[in-house]
């Protein structure tokens, strides 16, 4: 699969809300071929339960959960400090 081909479809994925937090750094995501779980552990390093992870160590569920995590993050607002 392209990189581009990846983020279009993983940028895809988040915006149609087929990305889900479950907690403690797991997420469920609904690919277009089965639910996959996204887990992030203690590294920061997220893996994925689909074929084409264990195959190639990259996939569109792992880069939408990135995606996803970037967005909530610019998403917070600030506190200001007094």
């Amino acid at each position: 699969m392209r990189i581009n081909r990846l983020f279009e479809k993983a940028e895809r994925l988040v915006a149609s809300g087929r990305v889900e937090s479950l907690g403690g750094g797991v997420y469920n995501v609904v690919g277009d071929h089965g639910t996959y779980t996204v887990v992030q552990d203690y590294t920061g390093k997220l893996s994925c339960s689909c074929p084409g992870f264990l195959q190639k160590a990259k996939c569109s569920h792992v880069t939408a959960v990135m995606l996803m995590t970037k967005m909530k993050r610019r998403r917070k607002p600030r506190q200001t400090r007094f």
